[in-house]
């Protein structure tokens, strides 16, 4: 049973987190993170971290132990969570893998590309261009030299566009070439129970704006002023966090409170269906779970695993 892995994806507010750590607690299992955003230590509750208390009933790895000052990837993801699955096993249990980033999910079951490390010269010329040059300057000028994976880049995403421009010089090769080629996995796909938790649609939104106002009581607005006191970056991805950037606003004088909070209730939704579409789409061989189902399957979980 150790050997096995239970991967739980789901969008924002559809409940897969509680869900996770119900079964945590009957199965005895390790609650490990799959969300980009809730690796970052300075936002716990605008990213829906688990609480203090919910880390007390069942053990959690990978929340909340990166710096937001760090540029989290998916290549740390896959060297950490390749760790904390084998110190689950280790332990004698299982792990239960949950979150919203489907590259997370992506990167545990086909690996990541072999692409060699980027000479830190160049790391930091393009890193130094990123903050001088807006991000559709550089999209631009990687469409001159690899239109390819320019083709697959938003202009306004300078992480991956800089990405993109740095392994290209350094290795000489595209990056989309380098992504062809296969990589190791995390988990064996057939060790795993792969469920994907869907809202029902017709309250989902509803939820939500619930779950932000939950957030606003809680001190979401009090943890952005303490972020915004770091003076960190707004290019770095943890300033990109669902509801920062409207909080940020209102803290600067720009929109009154009411405005905001709408704002962050508005691109949670948005967010939340973009979400959904590409579950559908890139997770077809996934067991669906329906939102109401959840807590029959977490009654029986064990007989649900077995089938």
């Amino acid at each position: 049973m150790q050997e096995r892995a239970i991967l739980i994806a789901g969008p924002t507010a559809s409940g897969k987190s509680a869900f996770a750590l119900t079964l945590a607690e009957r199965l005895g299992g390790v609650v490990i993170n799959a969300d980009s955003m809730q690796v970052y230590r300075e936002l716990r509750i605008l990213t829906a971290r688990p609480s203090a208390a919910d880390e007390a009933r069942a053990p959690h790895a990978l929340y909340g132990f990166v710096s937001g000052a760090e540029a989290y990837s998916a290549g740390r993801y896959w060297e950490d969570a390749g760790r904390a699955v084998a110190e689950a096993r280790a332990a004698r249990r299982i792990a239960i893998i949950v979150g919203g980033t489907g590259l997370y999910f992506k990167v545990l079951l086909e690996g990541l590309s072999p692409v060699p490390p980027v000479r830190p010269e160049v790391r930091e010329y393009w890193r130094r261009q990123a903050a001088e040059r807006p991000p559709q300057e550089l999209h631009a000028l990687l469409a001159q030299r690899d239109a390819q994976t320019a083709r697959r880049l938003m202009p306004t995403d300078p992480q991956r566009i800089v990405r993109a421009l740095e392994v290209l010089e350094s290795t000489g090769r595209s990056l989309a070439e380098w992504q062809r080629q296969p990589g190791m996995p995390v988990l064996a796909e057939g060790a795993c129970e792969a469920l994907c938790v869907m809202p029902d649609p017709a309250t989902h939104g509803a939820r939500c704006d619930a779950r932000f106002d939950a957030m606003m009581a809680s001190g979401a607005l009090e943890e952005v002023r303490a972020l915004l006191a770091l003076g960190l970056s707004d290019e770095l991805p943890m300033m990109r966090a669902l509801g920062v950037a409207p909080l940020a606003a209102h803290l600067r004088g720009a929109v009154s409170l009411e405005e905001a909070v709408a704002q962050g209730k508005r691109e949670t939704r948005q967010y939340a269906k973009r979400q959904v579409t590409w579950l559908r789409r890139n997770m077809r061989s996934w067991k669906v779970l329906p939102e109401q189902q959840m807590e029959r399957f977490g009654r029986d979980m064990l007989s649900f695993i077995d089938k």
